[in-house]
């Protein structure tokens, strides 16, 4: 068989396998992961700031973000243990750069960084879950829907 018959059948195969792998990273059980590492994410960073931070707004923000990302995670086990979503504590691996990050500062150095990565976090987490309520993942879309709100009145304060 000449080689440009064989090239299409071989395109065909690797286009499907990319986009079945990425149906699979989308999926509502990965999107449950990713909230549940988040949620752990801000508890972690938002205490972390309600310890250390020099502004009494800041502080409040850190102490605010802990308990509003504690009833979100309660939320995110609630719906995953139908789907085998466990208890973790796992943060994301840019959170523990940030709490090293920040663990290296004082004072104003420290809540403006702070202030920054919340943010920038906060953002990139509000794509995510607009992008999840779209979809018809039936009580993950439902729960992403029931969450986006306090995500952007953490993006606004």
């Amino acid at each position: 068989m000449p080689k440009s018959k064989l090239l299409f059948p071989c395109l065909l195969l690797g286009a499907m396998a990319l986009t079945s792998s990425a149906s699979f990273a989308d999926g509502p059980r990965d999107f449950l992961q990713k909230a549940l590492e988040g949620d752990n994410s801000e508890i972690m960073l938002g205490r972390m700031a309600s310890d250390r931070a020099r502004d009494p707004g800041v502080r409040e923000f850190g102490r605010t973000l802990a308990r509003e990302h504690s009833d979100a995670r309660d939320d995110v086990l609630r719906v995953g243990r139908r789907m085998g979503i466990r208890p973790q504590r796992e943060v994301s691996p840019e959170a523990r750069d940030e709490r090293e990050r920040l663990s290296q500062m004082r004072g104003r150095e420290f809540d403006r960084e702070f202030i920054r990565y919340m943010t920038d976090d906060h953002r990139k987490d509000l794509s995510e879950f607009n992008d999840e309520a779209r979809e018809r993942h039936g009580p993950v879309s439902d729960l992403a829907r029931r969450q986006i709100p306090t995500l952007q009145k953490h993006l606004d304060i």
